[in-house]
């Protein structure tokens, strides 16, 4: 096996589908972007970036050019992939994908996707309608209730039901490595999000601190995976039918991105879904 060959982490979600996330394995990026990166978006010369995507088509059995792939901007903008799509001009289509943090489809042999690197990406899959669904939830996405959003906008244009859905959780940051200021537990608390249960307040040591009363200071935490399995579960999806991956990115560096680790100018996971 050739060590450009993508190697991917992919989920036993249904037969009718092939769902997976990349890894760093595979491909032809270096540095902070190694190996395997198909982000335009995040600073990788687009060369690597189009051999990447080429090689991860390969790996897949589908056109490169069915690899959908929104800009994501941290917001709430879902768009619906038709056939139509896939014969619009690139500039079209890129402007399309502008701004998205969440697509779906019901086309078979397209693959849509999300990139994240500690945001939490989530995909869903309506096998009643053979629809799905790739999301992006950081923080502010997660706070926004994009999940929520996106099943709503599933239910309005495949007659999705919440209780059919599977889903899948895939690799994030973990509560110890996802620390916060105030102002975001506030945002989450005046949201109302179960703080009792996805925050915690942590002491960290502080070793730059002059005055030895600020040596150690309170820092909280919140678990975005499991902010999500709420938005999900609140929203009618069974728990037994939700794959939560629970692989935290900042831990696993080495195999999976983590911009809290690496810096922003690094590669990103994209996190995929395509109906067969």
């Amino acid at each position: 096996m050739s060590n450009k060959q993508p190697v991917l982490n992919y989920y036993e979600l249904s037969s009718d589908v092939t769902a997976f996330s990349t890894t760093r394995h595979g491909g032809v990026s270096d540095g902070n972007y190694a190996s395997l990166n198909i982000n335009e978006y995040c600073g990788d010369s687009k060369d690597n970036t189009d051999t990447n995507r080429q090689l991860l088509a390969t790996e897949l059995d589908i056109d490169a050019n069915r690899i959908i792939m929104p800009h994501q901007t941290h917001g709430v903008e879902t768009r619906i992939i038709g056939k139509e799509f896939l014969s619009l001009p690139k500039s079209v289509k890129k402007m399309l994908l502008e701004g998205v943090d969440a697509v779906m489809t019901d086309i078979q042999g397209i693959c849509i996707g999300v990139s994240t690197a500690d945001c939490i990406p989530v995909l869903l899959y309506d096998e009643e309608h053979h629809a799905a669904a790739a999301i992006h939830a950081g923080w502010r996405g997660t706070l926004a209730r994009i999940v929520h959003k996106t099943i709503q906008e599933m239910r309005i244009a495949y007659q999705t039901e919440p209780t059919k859905l599977k889903a899948v959780i895939g690799p994030g940051i973990s509560i110890e490595n996802f620390e916060v200021g105030d102002e975001v537990y506030n945002a989450f608390d005046q949201a109302a999000f179960d703080m009792n249960s996805i925050a915690e307040e942590r002491i960290k040591r502080n070793p730059n601190a002059d005055d030895p009363s600020k040596l150690f200071e309170k820092k909280w935490h919140i678990n975005l995976p499991l902010a999500n399995l709420q938005l999900l579960t609140h929203n009618g999806v069974n728990e037994a039918n939700i794959i939560n991956t629970d692989i935290c990115t900042y831990d696993n560096a080495d195999n999976y991105f983590s911009a809290r680790r690496l810096g922003i100018e690094s590669g990103r996971i994209y996190t995929g879904i395509i109906i067969r």
